[in-house]
């Protein structure tokens, strides 16, 4: 039988503020957050891993607050509370009382910091190129992406930014998120503005918080990766995470879903496999 299809996306109203989201697939629910460059959205970031995880999962991946389809709450600026809130409230409002959690680069840390606020539903994270580590400086790659402009050259840099192997950044994938950049450039003006450094610790989940964290965790990072470095970004966690481990892939960037979509799928399926508890 074919797997099933990637849904259409729809507009969920949580606590009076309407979220994007994009689902697909039957199984165990499986959330996924994308990160916080301009033009990201959760459809973007994750359809090809929906693609092909949705014979045995149920996967949603929404826009967070103030990206693409899903506008910031009324008075809110974003940041680590924000988005790690309206995670746990989405999930509630579409009936899911236990999922798995993965998140890319800022969605890591909010993946980290839902799992240690709801330890009796979250059964597996995994934070890819992830932010939250304690002491983790903003690199001038990340304050570069941040900064992006929502235009054809501000895309063509961010996305050599995010990826090691250039050939990558082809003239559709430009194209595609220029328009994303631009259509999302007024909701994103709000979110990370200057000095962009308060922004990291925003982001930055303290020992306390992750030592919190009860389910298994599993770390992929690029070893190239430049906006969130292997040492600073991913290293220092395996300090203070009670279960972890950490994979690291050779000759990749920021974007290991990206570079490597069959190996991050094989790592992603059989780490959501793993009987909790066990």
């Amino acid at each position: 039988m074919p797997d099933p299809p990637v849904r259409a996306a729809r507009t969920v109203v949580v606590d009076g503020s309407p979220v994007r989201v994009v689902e697909g697939g039957t199984g165990p629910a499986v959330l996924l957050l994308h990160g916080s460059g301009p033009g990201t959205t959760g459809s973007g970031a994750w359809a090809t891993t929906i693609e092909a995880l949705a014979g045995s999962w149920h996967l949603v991946a929404p826009d967070q607050a103030g990206f693409g389809g899903t506008p910031l709450p009324p008075g809110s600026r974003g940041g680590l509370r924000t988005w790690t809130e309206r995670a746990a409230a989405l999930m509630d409002a579409l009936g899911h009382s236990s999922y798995a959690v993965v998140g890319h680069s800022m969605g890591g840390a909010v993946a980290l910091a839902l799992a240690a606020a709801r330890p009796g539903q979250v059964t597996h994270v995994v934070p890819v190129s992830t932010m939250g580590a304690p002491g983790a400086p903003l690199s001038p790659a990340l304050d570069a992406v941040w900064a992006a402009p929502a235009t054809e050259e501000g895309a063509r840099d961010m996305l050599s930014r995010l990826v090691l192997d250039r050939s990558l950044v082809t003239e559709s994938a430009v194209a595609a998120r220029t328009a994303a950049m631009q259509a999302g450039a007024a909701a994103f003006a709000d979110l990370f503005q200057p000095p962009r450094a308060r922004w990291v610790q925003d982001l930055t989940l303290p020992a306390q918080t992750l030592a919190a964290v009860r389910a298994p965790v599993l770390l992929v990072h690029g070893a190239q990766d430049g906006v969130t470095p292997l040492r600073e970004a991913a290293l220092p966690l395996l300090d203070h995470l009670a279960d972890v481990r950490l994979y690291v892939l050779g000759r990749c960037g920021h974007a290991p879903p990206v570079e490597h979509p069959r190996e991050f799928q094989r790592l992603l399926a059989e780490f959501l496999r793993r009987p909790v508890g066990g």
